[in-house]
């Protein structure tokens, strides 16, 4: 009973009730605005239009985080020291030039150098390290990730359920007439968010369009790109798949929470970034169970809030900055828990998405081998029982004494 009031409390007079404390920050952000990663073949714009070419950051996608930091300083301050502190702060990225530069922006708007740390007279910008590990060793930030068979069988089952058919046959003939325009091989749900992503760029740096490109064709774009988001990571056995993505991402956040929980008064790390991609959020929130179904904008951000009240006890508050006109970013509810979340009803209630053991997870499962291989070697064993028999016909056959004239050679000893 004591932990529903204190679950009711929390909602609804937030840290006042027990002076929370501000313990430690995790966040996930998408990169700022960048150009598109490819263009269609029929794509008036090829990569020579872009100044720096395919998916790089642009000067808008650096102001945005720039903008980010700013208000991560603001939000922050008291919290985090004045000046730049190497304990204070980890900041992790994928490999793309996108994502690192987007985490160098933020940081500058986080930290501008003060006093000591001005090392250039007129700089008003400081090194600060972001690491990041090789495309292909990426296990955290980057999704869907590779290799997983399980997950490729959910995948292949989403696109046999039924709301995956119907709406592959509402959009039948716009996929075609896409294909057609473009010059692809083919349009799907699964790629047709690249031919939306592609055309919104080079509409939101001012290239006109092709005569094609209506309002409503964007507009039906942008309804099945969301739709093959929510494809990735939900529509069909939520929980299974995000136990195979992003529960991989929530799991280290967690520890991230639970290690700030459990450490000494004189903890020093007090935030984590991760600088990612749409779809890092994306199957994050679907982990949480709080997507709402759109693509994340650029410079968006997930918070995770750790905190204390006077009695010991810890919280966490998730906050989602999509929206940098709006003063304050909005609060996230996780199904089941209050705005404060209790940390360990959090941990609780997130468990069913959390892996286990990923790679044994990640195999087809071993029933479905075993009777295909039982189905196979019966089938072998049939054939080749058939074989002998045809054989041992055509050898009964070749013994039965000849009937009518037979030529007899004389079986004499002289062997001349």
């Amino acid at each position: 009973m004591g932990s529903w009031i204190y679950c009711i409390l929390l909602f609804v007079f937030g840290c006042s009730v027990g002076e929370c404390k501000l313990i430690f920050v995790t966040m996930l952000y998408r990169h700022g605005d960048r150009s598109p990663v490819k263009a269609y073949p029929t794509d008036p714009y090829q990569e020579s239009a872009w100044p720096q070419g395919f998916g790089q950051l642009s000067q808008e996608g650096m102001e945005q985080h720039f903008e980010l930091g700013q208000f991560l300083r603001k939000r922050y301050t008291g919290f985090l020291s004045k000046d730049y502190t190497r304990f204070e702060i980890a900041v992790r990225s994928t490999d793309y030039d996108r994502t690192l530069m987007s985490a160098a922006s933020n940081l500058a708007g986080l930290y501008p150098p003060n006093g000591s740390q001005v090392f250039h007279p007129g700089l008003n910008w400081q090194p600060i390290p972001i690491h990041t590990v090789p495309k292909d060793e990426e296990m955290l930030l980057s999704f869907p990730i590779a290799n997983c068979q399980r997950y490729q069988l959910l995948m292949n089952e989403t696109e046999r359920t039924e709301i995956f058919l119907n709406i592959t046959k509402t959009y039948k003939d716009f996929m075609e007439m896409v294909q057609n325009k473009t010059g692809l091989t083919s349009v799907s749900i699964e790629r047709v968010w690249s031919v939306y992503d592609t055309l919104f760029c080079e509409m939101k740096h001012g290239l006109t369009p092709p005569a094609w490109v209506t309002p409503d064709v964007m507009k039906t774009l942008k309804l099945l790109k969301n739709f093959g988001f929510q494809t990735l990571f939900g529509v069909y056995k939520r929980e299974e798949k995000c136990r195979l993505q992003g529960g991989v991402l929530l799991d280290q956040i967690i520890k991230n929470l639970s290690a700030a929980a459990t450490s000494t008064s004189n903890q020093q790390l007090k935030m984590i970034m991760y600088s990612a991609h749409d779809t890092t959020i994306v199957a994050l929130q679907e982990a949480l169970n709080v997507y709402n179904g759109l693509q994340p904008p650029y410079a968006s951000c997930h918070i995770f809030e750790l905190h204390q009240d006077n009695n010991g006890s810890f919280s966490v508050a998730m906050l989602y900055r999509n929206d940098s006109s709006v003063a304050e970013p909005y609060y996230l509810t996780l199904p089941g828990c209050a705005q404060q979340c209790p940390l360990q009803d959090f941990i609780r209630l997130t468990h069913s998405v959390i892996p286990t053991d990923w790679h044994k997870e990640c195999q087809i499962n071993s029933s479905a081998n075993d009777k295909d291989v039982v189905i196979g070697l019966v089938v072998c064993g049939l054939v080749l029982l058939l074989l002998l028999v045809v054989l041992f016909v055509v050898l009964c056959r070749q013994g039965e004494p000849a009937i009518g004239y037979s030529h007899v050679i004389n079986q004499s000893d002289d062997h001349s």
